[in-house]
């Protein structure tokens, strides 16, 4: 699945394309992604005008003049393609702009979303109304995850998946993050010290923003808009190297717990 470091590349592929134009086609060439489109997105975009692109946690963002922001998620396999060469089965969103560059929304697995809501009352929208702080925003401190986490005794890494607590983070870089921080994924988030959170903190953001200057990590069906792979994974330190060994000299591990994989080091993350 696409996470923050993705979405945040693909906004980027996105700007140089989109900012500023105006789309005078917008086709939806079947009426569904995991949800319907909305009936008049067709209506509130063609003609519309890009003001400025940007990203909530794992949900791109598209502004306009009209007041309106369609909102995007790439759910488990989605991709926006920069001027294909030929429309392919899986182009579901098409978008044309006034300076003849074409963009398709493409998601086979159809596991994406597209939504238009008033760009004024975008806090409103269900999943941003209760999501935590971004991971790289100056919000996210150590003082804040120790009063999130205080007296919790779930697992660290099920608390940083969570939200609530934090918008964005997926399962790679939450594996990815936690080993650079020196932490178990298994250690109750309660139990955490103030100096070992503060250290996650900084680990979260280097992960980040490794993988965004890297383009994102390409397992399967990722790729940017520029039709480039991302290469984050061939830096991968734990995630998807079960029973390779660590630069510590142990061996990674990997163990499932709600339907996902968590990778790690038992012999230096405590």
């Amino acid at each position: 699945m696409p996470e923050l470091p993705e979405v945040e590349t693909t906004v980027r592929g996105l700007t140089p394309v989109l900012e500023g134009a105006r789309l005078t086609l917008v086709e939806m060439r079947r009426p569904d992604l995991r949800r319907p489109f909305p009936e008049d997105l067709r209506q509130r975009l063609t003609g519309a005008r890009v003001t400025g692109l940007g990203r909530r946690a794992k949900y791109g963002l598209i502004d306009t003049d009209r007041g309106d922001t369609m909102i995007f998620h790439l759910g488990m396999s989605g991709r926006w393609r920069v001027d294909p060469g030929e429309v392919l089965a899986h182009d579901h969103l098409i978008l044309e702009t006034d300076a003849g560059r074409r963009l398709a929304l493409n998601d086979a697995r159809r596991f994406g979303s597209v939504d238009l809501v008033l760009t004024e009352s975008l806090g409103a929208y269900p999943p941003f109304t209760t999501m935590g702080p971004e991971p790289l925003g100056e919000t996210l401190t150590a003082a804040y995850l120790a009063r999130m986490l205080e007296g919790r005794i779930a697992p660290i890494k099920a608390m940083l998946l969570d939200q609530r607590i934090v918008a964005g983070l997926g399962n790679i870089y939450v594996c990815e993050a936690l080993f650079l921080a020196g932490i178990s994924p298994k250690r109750a988030a309660g139990q955490i010290s103030r100096a070992k959170l503060a250290k996650l903190v900084v680990a979260i953001r280097d992960v980040l923003l490794a993988a965004i200057a890297a383009g994102g990590s390409t397992l399967r069906d990722y790729a940017r808009p520029d039709g480039e792979l991302g290469y984050f994974s061939k830096q991968f330190a734990v995630y998807g190297r079960e029973g390779e060994p660590c630069g510590c000299g142990g061996t990674v591990l990997r163990y499932a717990d709600g339907g996902r994989s968590t990778f790690w080091c038992p012999e230096c993350q405590r």
